[in-house]
């Protein structure tokens, strides 16, 4: 029975018959019955199964044969439109080619004609060239001829005034009663006259063009070395003023009857000036070194809280060494930074106390230093030792180190100093002439003086008060409208330039320049001031006339 059941299983009908026939309890003899219905099925299975393949198959291929008519119909219609494009492709390519055959020959046939054209020209100018030559070689026989009459006439000419002038050297000596001799003498004597005046002419204006020339590279020099030194301007100011945590430390400084700020100033020697100014205290001194000294002590008091006059004393001697070490710093960046060496250790020392000096509110010890920079620049320029120069520079103003301390000017005692330190005599002589004290008499004294003047001169280098500053603008004006024929006169660029406007009637061209002369000498002999001051004559004619 499991063997009928196996064998059902491969027919899903005879297995639902056989489930059936088991399900209704029909037994062995329900199973036989089953086996038949389910073999009958069966059979019945395989025929519908193979009609429907058999019908599928005739589908199929009638299918394929459908399809395959198709495709060569279809591969006929692209085979005609393929051979309609390539004969549309060969019909555009021959035409294309034959309308390029036809522009070239039509190219060909423009440059025949041009090529024909120029060989027409080029034989035109040939015959035009063979005349024009032919009528040259007839004018060069007839400049010919003229020559030889011109020779002529002239040899006749030359004979004929020879005479003539035999004849007038007659008359003329009659006339003046000079004999040959006399009259080349009289003729010698004016042409020397007149040479003299003419050779004086030609030197004056050599000079006056040397001048031009020298001017124009010494500007040249100058700019470049300006340019190649941009230093740093800071205006410094003359008194030292220390803050104050509160105004109480005031009280504190001041001491019980004024013990601590006697004790102050008799150490430092420098004024404490307490007033109303809130929180603050102002030091004021002739030397800087001791303002600094002062203020450094001060400054450390404050901090530490202990003032009495003991401290006072400790604090002040600490900061004296502290500004000795803060000297000899200052005196070796100056001699770093300006490349000179092997200066006498005083001389450092004294270039040091510099920063503390000012010169109308310029740090002394920065212009040194630029001097030092613009001298060496210079000479490198025109060709001098620029080792030399930079050292001039340097100690040119070494004299303001020790002016609190000594009588004179800073320049005889710079002169001073470095002679006692054995500086060489061209060094000596530039610090001694760099304000004409001495005429210049080297090229490294000419070149200090030029640099000392560009870094005093600089915008925003030294300072005046407001008053100062007024006053040497009114002179200016005053000194320029005191000339006849002066309209207007306007001093500009902080004092540095003044325009002067002339009466046109009055001051002619030519006067014009002896006056700007005349009112430059003026301004030297009668104001001092650092650079220097351009005059500007403008003279302007107008005519005005109203149409009524």
């Amino acid at each position: 029975m499991f063997c009928t059941l196996m064998m059902a299983m491969s027919d899903p009908i005879a297995v639902v018959a056989i489930l059936i026939a088991l399900i209704a309890g029909g037994g062995i003899g329900g199973v036989v019955a089953a086996k038949k219905a389910s073999k009958k099925g069966f059979d019945e299975g395989v025929a519908h199964r193979k009609m429907e393949a058999e019908a599928a198959i005739g589908s199929a291929e009638k299918e394929a044969e459908r399809i395959r008519t198709a495709a060569e119909k279809e591969a006929g219609d692209r085979k005609k439109a393929a051979l309609v494009e390539a004969k549309d492709e060969i019909f555009k390519l021959r035409f294309e080619a034959e309308r390029e055959l036809k522009d070239r020959r039509a190219e060909m046939s423009r440059q025949e004609r041009r090529v024909q054209q120029k060989e027409e020209n080029l034989d035109k100018k040939a015959d035009q060239y063979e005349r024009r030559e032919e009528a040259l070689q007839e004018k060069m026989h007839a400049a010919d001829a003229r020559l030889a009459e011109a020779e002529a006439a002239k040899k006749a000419g030359a004979e004929e005034l020879e005479k003539l002038k035999k004849s007038q050297l007659d008359m003329l000596e009659r006339i003046s009663e000079f004999s040959r001799e006399q009259a080349r003498e009289y003729l010698l004597t004016q042409v020397d006259a007149d040479l003299t005046h003419e050779k004086a002419l030609k030197i004056t204006a050599f000079e006056q063009q040397v001048k031009t020339g020298c001017d124009e590279i010494a500007r040249r020099h100058v700019a470049l070395a300006i340019a190649k030194c941009a230093a740093e301007q800071v205006s410094e100011v003359a008194v030292s003023v220390v803050p104050l945590p509160n105004d109480e430390m005031k009280g504190r400084i001041i001491g019980r009857e004024g013990r601590n700020i006697r004790t102050l100033e008799t150490l430092t020697g420098v004024d404490l000036i307490i007033d109303d100014t809130p929180e603050a205290i102002t030091l004021s001194c002739f030397d800087p070194v001791r303002r600094e000294v002062a203020r450094l002590a001060l400054e450390k008091l404050i901090v530490d809280g202990r003032i009495h006059p003991a401290s006072i004393e400790e604090k002040v001697d600490k900061a004296r060494r502290e500004v000795e070490k803060r000297i000899k710093q200052e005196g070796e960046r100056a001699i770093l930074e300006t490349n000179v060496h092997g200066l006498n250790p005083e001389l450092v020392r004294l270039l040091g106390r510099l920063t503390f000096r000012t010169s109308y509110r310029q740090n002394v010890l920065n212009h040194s230093i630029e001097v030092a920079m613009l001298s060496g620049i210079l000479a490198s320029e025109l060709g001098v030792d620029a080792n030399m120069a930079r050292r001039a520079g340097l100690l040119h103003d070494i004299g303001k180190a020790l002016t609190a301390e000594i009588e004179g000017s800073h320049v005889a005692i710079g002169v001073d100093v470095c002679r006692k330190y054995k500086e060489s005599n061209e060094i000596i002589h530039a610090i001694e002439a760099h304000h004409n004290d001495v005429e210049p008499k080297t090229v490294i004294a000419c070149i200090v003086q030029a640099a000392d003047a560009i870094s005093a001169a600089r915008p925003g280098a030294r300072s005046e008060n407001i008053d100062s500053y007024i006053k040497r603008l009114q002179k200016l004006e005053e000194i320029c409208t005191s000339y006849e024929g002066v309209e207007k006169c306007f001093a500009m660029q902080a004092g540095r330039e003044v325009r002067v406007m002339v009466k046109p009637e009055i001051i002619n061209d030519e006067k014009m320049i002896l006056v700007a002369r005349q009112i430059a000498k003026q301004i030297e002999d009668e104001m001092e001031y650092p650079g220097q001051i351009k005059v500007n004559l403008i003279r302007e004619s107008r005519a005005v006339e109203v149409a009524k």
